[in-house]
């Protein structure tokens, strides 16, 4: 009998250790990979013990988690600020690492009944749910924030004004959203893994939903090794290492994933305001920071450097290189407009995805009797956030024009089952 058809219990025999070992290596993770960020973004110098409050906030919203800003300022004055981001890099790390884990017990299995595969993923959530509450209770803290010049610093003390600000998260939306996100993470796993069991009910599915979910998560992690690759060209012969390390390990597929959008014909619009800085290349920076709210796509970043039309290439190629392997994978019996069709959709989701979790929202400023900000210094504001129905749109017209060439460069190639 094959190992793969065996009918013995195997999932049902995974029990609570193989469960912690999972959720264990997909926090390691994340913790190494934030730590080492934070470390190269200069933010080890945090006092009072503040480095590794901001490593447990950054797992915190890197799982879709909440964390909540907050400031005061003495009696006469105000603070207010807010940010919304998830560190791409972090989450990506952690995904992968939960996925093998999740994975690794399942293997040389063909079919697994849906009861064996809830037990086992409720082992693993039980465990997270009990991670993502230490996180929770863990990400806490408050910085005193420095007024900067002597006239300031005096105003501070007549009228007794001790701006502070920190976080806090939201423990019910930080566990709602973490347990969404892992559920998410062992759903596309089970997708993506040809060798991963599936319930016999949703095996007549797998032909066609499993080779455009590889080849969507193939398309992204492809979108991140070439952006490392430029990112390690740029730290070796421009300098500003440390930063470029920082981008890497914290946000580099936010940068490479809404480059890619951006070369689909995506539009995004956002402003830059105040002191501060977008992880991103200074092209992207210099077209954001405008009085008005700015119009990012692939003509406004082209009229200040042409180079920005290369951004429509790599993501032909890419997406050209992922319909291939779609159809590649793909039962022989499927036809070119059903490959055309299955990249659309799949596509199409993968840039809803890209808008949800690659907007950037973040605001700070302190007034003294309700009246403005005082000094440029100490206010500022970043968003940028994408017209999501016209990126859907470019996604839906490029799937179909790359799903069906690529199935056509597949014809040739020897697939499974027969032809149509």
């Amino acid at each position: 009998m094959s190992p793969r058809t065996t009918s013995a219990p195997a999932v049902a025999r995974h029990g609570w250790i193989q469960a912690l070992a999972t959720v264990l290596s997909g926090l390691v993770a994340m913790v190494v990979t934030a730590a080492l960020g934070l470390w190269a973004a200069g933010a080890a110098d945090l006092p009072q013990g503040g480095f590794w409050r901001v490593v447990a906030a950054t797992l915190v919203t890197a799982v879709g988690g909440s964390v909540e800003v907050t400031g005061s300022a003495g009696s006469l004055a105000d603070t207010g600020a807010g940010v919304t981001v998830m560190p791409l890099s972090v989450t990506l790390v952690g995904a992968l690492a939960v996925a093998g884990g999740f994975l690794r017990p399942l293997r040389h299995r063909a079919v697994a009944g849906g009861a064996e595969l809830a037990g086992w993923a409720g082992r693993i959530a039980l465990l997270w749910l009990a991670a993502l509450l230490a996180l929770a209770f863990t990400a806490r803290h408050t910085f005193a924030i420095p007024l900067g010049n002597d006239t300031l610093s005096d105003l501070g003390e007549i009228f007794g004004i001790e701006p502070e600000v920190g976080f806090t998260t939201d423990v019910p939306l930080t566990v709602l959203f973490g347990l969404l996100w892992l559920a998410g993470v062992l759903a596309l796993a089970l997708l993506v893994a040809r060798g991963a069991p599936l319930p016999p009910r949703v095996l007549r599915f797998a032909d066609s939903v499993r080779p455009a979910a590889y080849a969507m998560v193939a398309l992204l992690l492809a979108c991140v090794v070439v952006g490392l690759v430029i990112a390690l060209v740029v730290a070796a012969t421009r300098g500003h290492a440390a930063e470029t390390f920082a981008v890497i390990l914290l946000g580099l597929p936010n940068v490479v994933w809404l480059a890619f959008t951006l070369g689909l014909g995506a539009t995004w619009h956002g402003r830059v305001d105040g002191p501060f800085g977008l992880p991103m290349p200074r092209l992207l920076d210099e077209v954001l920071r405008t009085p008005d709210v700015s119009t990012v796509n692939v003509h406004t970043l082209a009229e200040r450097d042409a180079k920005a039309w290369w951004l429509v290439v790599v993501a032909a190629v890419l997406l050209l290189g992922a319909a291939f392997v779609m159809a590649v994978r793909s039962p022989a019996r499927i036809r070119l407009w059903q490959h055309a069709v299955h990249l659309a959709i799949a596509l199409a989701l993968t840039v809803l995805m890209i808008c949800l979790v690659c907007r950037i929202s973040a605001h700070y400023g302190l007034s003294l009797l309700g009246i403005g900000d005082l000094g440029g210094g100490l206010s500022g504001e970043l968003f940028l956030r994408p017209d999501v129905w016209s990126a859907l749109g470019w996604a839906l017209l490029w799937g179909l024009v790359a799903g069906f060439l690529g199935s056509l460069a597949a014809v040739r190639v020897r697939r499974r089952g027969p032809r149509p």
